[in-house]
């Protein structure tokens, strides 16, 4: 299979990285300084990455927030303006066909950003169900993101109002003389910002943002375990078409308005599905485990009671830089998953201890104002 590049692909390569497949684009992986100093160099100062291979889609016209409701639980309908939520699209069985982040831009126009993986799907799942509506697809659109407590410092230099900008909020500004969409979201835990712009104007803002002192390169090792310390889903880990909402303990997804009792209950797909679930619980929830020692667990191996039965499987796993240790997270029976329970993952037929713990497993620093 031919590979897509992003247009940071030569100065991926200009800055040394190794880079890796990754959902159909040759992606870095990491820089020369490897995962763990880029993962302690992000938790410290700024870390620059390329996520350009994210699907940027723009929904307009007329009932585009109802439109949305039929496809997400989340309240689109109340959105405010250059705000924005987290949402999944659902299946008719409350599984999840991939997560996004929805910002709106006005009264009928949205911004929606999907996983790389997911975005050809994506697209035909939303233009299967429009009503008059256009669906854009920003394909001449770069998305770089800017992470850490160095960050705001960094991007106010060059853009001074973005000082007050607040987390999952948006506004569109001008950056060295190039008009962007800029966000105060992230996928590390820590304060930070997306930003939207022309692809043909990535590599001159990255290099410029680059050349700010305290920021560095990151690549997608460090944004995995960024994104594994701050307790977050990623997609065909955590979330799958078989995994609901409720188990993933993201009920907060689920809009008030859109659940039971709500102004707006249900209308998306699996509603009912999920409304059982909130009333019953579900069978499975999404924990964290904290590994005794430094020997790693790996996704798809077994948890064990105290009994040594099979009682869930880890579903992420990896190497906390921050924490200095390996962590993971795991789907187990519901009556285990209270912190402080003791359990075991079979690594390579031994039981090492683990120890669920309440994620995440680094505070979220997140610039709320």
């Amino acid at each position: 299979m031919t590979l897509q590049h992003t247009p940071l692909d030569a100065l991926h390569r200009e800055l040394g990285a190794r880079m890796v497949p990754f959902a159909g684009y040759d992606m870095p992986v990491q820089y020369p300084d490897g995962i763990i100093r880029e993962h302690q160099h992000t938790r410290r100062a700024a870390g620059l990455f390329d996520v350009s291979h994210m699907g940027q889609l723009v929904l307009r016209g007329a009932g585009s927030a109802e439109l949305l409701e039929t496809l997400v639980p989340a309240d689109v309908v109340g959105l405010g303006e250059h705000c924005q939520t987290y949402a999944l699209f659902t299946n008719d069985d409350a599984g999840v066909r991939d997560d996004l982040i929805i910002t709106r831009w006005g009264p009928d126009t949205f911004f929606l950003v999907v996983n790389a993986a997911c975005k050809a799907q994506d697209i035909a799942h939303v233009q299967a169900h429009l009503r008059g509506q256009t669906l854009e697809v920003l394909e001449q659109q770069a998305l770089l993101a800017l992470q850490g407590p160095g960050a705001r410092e960094v991007l106010c230099r060059l853009c001074p109002e973005l000082a007050s900008l607040t987390f999952m909020h948006g506004q569109p500004a001008v950056l060295d003389g190039v008009e962007v969409y800029i966000t105060c979201s992230g996928y590390t835990g820590e304060d930070g910002f997306e930003i939207s712009l022309p692809a043909a104007d990535a590599e001159a803002i990255a290099r410029r943002l680059l050349a700010e002192p305290g920021v560095a390169p990151v690549g997608l090792g460090a944004r995995d375990s960024l994104r594994l310390e701050a307790g977050l889903c990623l997609y065909g880990h955590e979330l799958s078409p078989t995994i609901d909402p409720v188990q993933a303990g993201l009920l907060w997804s689920v809009g008030k308005a859109r659940r039971p009792g709500g102004a707006r209950a249900g209308g998306f797909p699996g509603a009912q599905r999920v409304f059982e679930l909130i009333e019953n619980k579900p069978l499975l929830r999404r924990v964290g485990l904290q590994v005794e020692g430094k020997r790693p667990v790996r996704e798809g191996q077994v948890v064990l009671d105290e009994q040594g039965q099979q009682v869930g499987e880890v579903c992420s796993a990896g190497f906390g830089a921050t924490l200095g240790g390996p962590v993971a997270m795991a789907y187990v029976q519901r009556s285990l998953g209270e912190p402080g329970t003791r359990l075991a993952v079979d690594v390579r037929g031994k039981a090492l201890p683990v120890t669920v713990v309440t994620m995440p497993f680094v505070p979220q620093r997140y610039f709320r104002g």
